[in-house]
């Protein structure tokens, strides 16, 4: 018997899962949420825009949730800690973090400890807007190609926007910060007792998808394109990383003090670190023609083609990045910028009250499609794909004075699937199988309604993974591959992953109005999106109304 722990960073906790390696059985887990801030996130009530991470919380995370789940683990009998051969360890992203020459996070210096700027700039954190809009621009003037790879957009989400952006406010912050390491590099080195940020071993996931990096032209940005953006971020190049790796690659092995700290084995296998709906992909057991949406406070939508084959540039998309997420495979990324944060924000936000998602969703589950008279668009936290424009803001049209709370919350789930259907439909568009979907995510196992909308809209069969906590299962798949038990993913993930048996298929009279409905949704996103300089939007309201007098006479 040999076993594998997956860490799964998240935007509001951490957590630990311990893995059996010949069947995917999970035996321990352990969650920790961040202490610092609200729910864990850093923020400024003078500018939305701004959310940071305590890399404190990060360290002190990964000692209690791993500990925690393999005391859990302990319970089951014949289990013993000197069984595990691997770690993996997935993180958020774009979320980097500014560290001194001794790979120590710039937060724990005491100097820096109460500036938000010091701390990790965690992948919702928009406040590079502008420096993002003239990396875009500058691209597209001297490097196309950087942008071709990536959608054709540099987004505030992404790694170098944020170091800059970091520059231009707090120049002693950057100053003092000798390299800048993603959250999904910095625990494995952490883990691995790495001292030096050159040394680092880094994911290729982070690194195409969101640094502009790609062997085709030598790895990172050349110094010369540094240079026009600003000369310090082209002499912070030589401090950063020449070469990124694939999830077959080790990020190390486990170091002598964290061995201690956890009570593992000293030297076993650190895989390499993925964004987490990356190793999430993997947990959900992705291959060609299988899309994986990791439905949580925002999602990620990820497809892998082989690596023998031509993949087209795909507009508006975060990225096709060859060894992302599969070795062997290309990896192509999509995803919204917020979806369970919109139903967040309006169940507690607005209504205040967190007792009502269950009510809500059951009194939403009873409407028709198109009864609410309702159509929203989902870029309450901006727009992720396809359009790439976090100065989006979100929109609902249709309310009357007998508009209800239910009516409100089924039109914000519609929204966030109008949104998925407009990715699929981007990405197949250029090429890319889609056979079908698999989700994953606490609301994609426990909102049926939301599953069957999103059938309904999509016209795709939905699928759900088996384990609820898919990227920290992925990370302990790949842990077991660079650990030895397996030869290679594939036998990897056919033996530790699984999907739950419920299928949820569009039911044909519901995909009809939804179809309606998606015509309008797609006007008004590309008119507000501003695809078009001028639509005439008159007829909207009104047609909403149509569906919705229609919608009531079937009831």
């Amino acid at each position: 018997m040999s076993y594998t722990i997956g860490i799964d960073y998240g935007t509001n906790s951490v957590r630990a899962l311990v893995v059996r390696v010949s069947d995917g059985a999970e035996l321990g887990t352990c969650i920790f949420d961040y202490p610092s801030g609200k729910q864990g996130i850093l923020l400024d009530p003078t500018d939305h825009h701004l959310a940071r991470q305590s890399p404190a919380d990060y360290i002190q995370g990964v000692e209690i949730a791993v500990k925690g789940a393999l005391s859990q683990a302990a319970e089951t009998d014949g289990f013993s800690a000197d069984q595990v051969i691997g770690i993996g360890v997935d993180g958020t992203g774009s979320s980097p973090i500014p560290v001194d020459a001794n790979n120590r996070p710039l937060a724990l210096d005491p100097r820096f400890t109460a500036n938000p700027n010091a701390h990790c700039w965690l992948w919702k954190d928009h406040t590079s807007i502008r420096e993002a809009a003239t990396i875009t621009a500058k691209a597209g003037e001297l490097r196309p190609q950087f942008l071709a790879k990536i959608g054709g957009t540099y987004s505030s989400e992404w790694f170098w926007a944020k170091i800059w952006h970091c520059l231009n406010i707090d120049r002693e912050v950057f100053d003092a910060a000798f390299s800048w390491v993603e959250l999904s590099d910095f625990v494995p080195s952490l883990l691995a007792g790495v001292t030096d940020p050159r040394k680092i071993q880094r994911g290729v996931c982070m690194a195409g998808h969101k640094a502009m990096y790609a062997e085709d032209w030598g790895g990172l940005p050349d110094k010369e394109f540094l240079a026009a953006l600003d000369p310090a971020l082209a002499d912070l190049r030589d401090r950063l990383f020449d070469q990124a790796w694939d999830a077959s690659h080790l990020a190390g092995t486990l170091c002598s003090e964290w061995a201690a700290k956890l009570g593992l084995p000293e030297g076993i296998a650190l895989a390499i670190g993925e964004m987490d709906v990356h190793y999430g992909s993997i947990g959900c057991g992705v291959d060609e023609g299988t899309l994986v949406k990791v439905i949580g406070t925002s999602t990620c939508d990820c497809a892998v083609v082989s690596a023998d084959k031509e993949v087209a540039d795909i507009p508006g998309i975060c990225g096709i990045v060859k060894g992302a997420i599969l070795p062997g495979f290309y990896g192509v990324e999509a995803g919204q910028s917020a979806v369970g944060d919109i139903f967040k924000w309006f169940v507690e936000g607005v209504l205040g009250d967190v007792t009502q998602h269950g009510p809500l969703t059951e009194e939403a589950a009873r409407l028709r499609p198109g009864q609410s008279g309702l159509l929203a668009l989902d870029w309450n936290n901006g727009n992720r794909t396809i359009l790439v424009d976090q100065m989006l803001t979100g929109l609902m049209l249709g309310q009357t004075l007998h508009t209800s709370r239910a009516e409100m919350y089924r039109a914000l789930i519609e929204a966030t699937a109008f949104g998925a259907r407009a990715i699929i439909e981007r990405i197949k568009e250029f090429g890319v199988p889609v056979e079908r979907v698999v989700c994953s995510g606490g609301i994609a196992e426990k909102n049926a309604m939301l599953m069957q909308i999103y059938a309904d809209v999509t016209g795709c069969e939905m699928r759900v993974a088996r384990s609820s906590q898919a990227c920290a299962l992925g990370s302990a798949v790949g842990a077991s591959v660079v650990g030895g038990a397996y030869p290679d993913f594939a036998t990897a993930q056919a033996a530790m992953t699984g999907l739950k048996d419920v299928t949820y298929h569009p039911i044909p009279e519901n995909q009809a109005i939804y179809d309606r409905l998606y015509a309008l949704y797609r006007q008004l996103h590309d008119a507000f999106g501003g695809v078009v300089e001028s639509a005439s939007l008159g007829h909207v309201m009104k047609d909403l109304l149509h569906l919705k007098a229609e919608a009531n006479r079937q009831s």
